[in-house]
C-alpha cells in the first residue's frame, strides 16, 4: 500500500479547536518545498496552534538562534540574517508568514549541514547525529521492504540517475534528518512545553517512517499529529492524522538536466 491516512481533507478546515490537534505536543506541519498553498496553510494552522516554539527542517541552529520577535517583525532584515535565498531552499517569501503568525515563539533549527552530511557517509548516521542514536531508534535496521521501497523513492526523486550504490546512503541521510528533527522537537518540548511545531517536508512528516518515529522512540509519551499536503487531489505517500490538497504547482520538467 503506498500511503494510508486517518483523515482525507481536501478543502482546509480547523485543525485545533476541538480537532486533530487539539492537546497534541509535537505538530508536524508536512509541505511540498515549492508550493505556496501549502506555506499558507502551515502560517495557518500555527496561527491556530500559537506554539511555544517552532522547529525548521531549513535552518541550523545557528541560524535558528539569530530569529528575535524585531527581526520577524522585518521581512527583509529576517531573509538577510539567515542567508534564505542562499541557502537553495524556495524563496523566502514562501515561508516568511509562517513566522510572521509566531514572533515570539522559540525557534529550533534541524537542518543537517553539509559538512555533517559528508562525515554521516564515512563514519555513519550515529556519529553524526546530536542525540543518542539507540534512544531515538537510529540504529535499527530497517525492514528489507521498506529499505527497498524508501530505495526507490531516492531514484525516482533523482530521476533515475543516482547510482544504485548510493542508495543505501541517501536513504542513511534522510533518516538522520528525521532523527535531527525529532531531537529538535524533543530540545523544544523539555525548554519551552509545549505545543511545538515542526515545519518541514512531507517525507520527513510522516507518522509511518519520518521524524515522528524517532520522536516516539525517544519520547513516548509525547502527544504528536501530523499534518500532509498533496496536490490535486493526491495525498503525499504515507501515514497522516490528517491530509489535505492544494492546487498543483508548474514544475515544467524536473528531471531535463538529467538528460
Amino acid at each position: 500500500m503506498k500511503y494510508a491516512l486517518i483523515s482525507l481533507i481536501c478543502a482546509p478546515t480547523a485543525l485545533v479547536a476541538g480537532g486533530v490537534f487539539d492537546g497534541a505536543d509535537v505538530v508536524f506541519l508536512g509541505e511540498l518545498h515549492d508550493n505556496p498553498a501549502h506555506h499558507l496553510r502551515q502560517a495557518e494552522v500555527v496561527a491556530e496552534v500559537e506554539p511555544t516554539a517552532l522547529v525548521f527542517e531549513m535552518l541550523t541552529q545557528a541560524q535558528a538562534d539569530l530569529v528575535t520577535p524585531d527581526l520577524v517583525a522585518d521581512e527583509a532584515a529576517l531573509e538577510a540574517a539567515l542567508g534564505w535565498n542562499d541557502s537553495g531552499w524556495p524563496d523566502f517569501s514562501m515561508y516568511y508568514p509562517i513566522f510572521a503568525e509566531a514572533p515570539e515563539a522559540a525557534y529550533f533549527g534541524a537542518a543537517v549541514p553539509r559538512d555533517v552530511a559528508r562525515q554521516a557517509m564515512e563514519t555513519g548516521m550515529a556519529a553524526a547525529f546530536r542525540g543518542d542514536a539507540d534512544v531515538y531508534g537510529l540504529t535499527a535496521v530497517l525492514p528489507e521492504d521498506q529499505q527497498a521501497e524508501r530505495e526507490a523513492l531516492q531514484l525516482a526523486a533523482h530521476c533515475d540517475a543516482m547510482p544504485e550504490d548510493m542508495l543505501p546512503v541517501m536513504v542513511d541521510i534522510q533518516r538522520l534528518r528525521d532523527a535531527e528533527l525529532a531531537y529538535s522537537a524533543v530540545q523544544a518540548f523539555e525548554a519551552h512545553g509545549g505545543p511545538v511545531v515542526v515545519i518541514t517536508g512531507n517525507g520527513h512528516a510522516r507518522k509511518d517512517w519520518g521524524a515522528p518515529v524517532y520522536l516516539m522512540a525517544a519520547a513516548p509519551d509525547l502527544r504528536i499529529a501530523s499534518l500532509g499536503q498533496g496536490e490535486e487531489d493526491v495525498p503525499p505517500e504515507g501515514l497522516f492524522d490528517v491530509v489535505e490538497t492544494s492546487p498543483e504547482v508548474d514544475r515544467g520538467d524536473p528531471c531535463a538536466a538529467f538528460r
